[in-house]
């Protein structure tokens, strides 16, 4: 018996042994799929990297985009090289609200700015230029950072006895978020902000030339909230500075509102009387 099963033990090796290599052989890929894979990945490639371009830029279009700041108009919130990330959508939600800091286009509104760029020397600076402002590499040369300070309707005004800005008639603390050593003006001004535009201000007030500098300028040194972009809401750039941009607590006071608000409080009450009207003059006929 110890024969025979020795003898059916060695014939079964053989057998053993090719299946081992048959399932080897199946397992390795021939040299022809090796290279048609290869040459399916680049090919792929470039249509990854048009795909991964694409929603990028939908996303910097229409819900986040990345900002470069070129000045020290806005030091020590933002830094000269800081990266910000602006929420474009925020204000499809909400109004645009006194101390926000918001990006927006100087086009047909502020000429000149706080930094120049030479012209593109041909198309493909010109595009990598594009690419750069887009994603935040380099600075839109029309694009500003600044400090709402007056929303549309706002009496804005510099300064009280104590040399501190008001807006409708209540000072505001500018401690926490003003360049040290800075004074809050150190021009006179006093505006009540037209409807649908914006008071805006840098944080550092003795370098930057915000609404103060454009006093001549149609509105009065005001901007429209048509143009601006969106609001910063969090340095991304560098990492050891990364940290949300709020709003100061001194735009909260209660008594910022007394004129500002009560602008569209009065639209909506010119609004509401002539549908109450003929609501009533609708439920008279009915009863009859």
């Amino acid at each position: 018996m110890t024969s025979e099963s020795q003898e059916h033990g060695a014939a079964r090796r053989p057998v053993e042994d090719e299946v081992e290599v048959v399932a080897e052989e199946t397992q390795k890929p021939a040299k022809g799929e090796k290279q048609e894979k290869k040459g399916s990945f680049w090919k792929e490639l470039p249509v990854l990297v048009v795909v991964a371009l694409v929603l990028a830029l939908i996303i910097k279009t229409f819900v986040v985009q990345a900002f470069y700041i070129p000045s020290e108009s806005m030091e020590n919130t933002l830094l000269k090289n800081d990266r910000v990330l602006v929420n474009k959508l925020v204000y499809h939600t909400r109004d645009i609200e006194r101390g926000d800091v918001v990006v927006f286009s100087g086009v047909d509104s502020w000429d000149g700015g706080e930094f120049q760029l030479e012209e593109p020397s041909n198309p493909v600076a010109g595009f990598f230029r594009w690419v750069g402002t887009a994603f935040g590499i380099v600075p839109g040369e029309k694009d500003y950072i600044k400090r709402v300070i007056g929303v549309g309707g706002d009496h804005v005004k510099c300064c009280d006895s104590k040399n501190r800005i008001t807006v409708n008639g209540t000072p505001i603390d500018e401690e926490s978020y003003l360049y040290p050593g800075n004074v809050p003006s150190d021009k006179f001004f006093d505006i009540t902000v037209p409807p649908g535009r914006l008071w805006v201000m840098g944080d550092h007030r003795s370098v930057s030339l915000d609404s103060r500098s454009h006093t001549g300028d149609a509105g009065g040194g005001s901007i429209p909230e048509g143009q601006v972009i969106g609001r910063a809401f969090v340095i991304v750039w560098p990492f050891n500075r990364f940290s949300s941009i709020d709003i100061p607590d001194t735009f909260a006071q209660p008594a910022l509102q007394a004129l500002g608000g009560s602008v569209p409080l009065v639209a909506g009450f010119a609004f509401a009387v002539p549908l109450v009207l003929v609501r009533r003059r609708w439920l008279l006929r009915r009863r009859r």
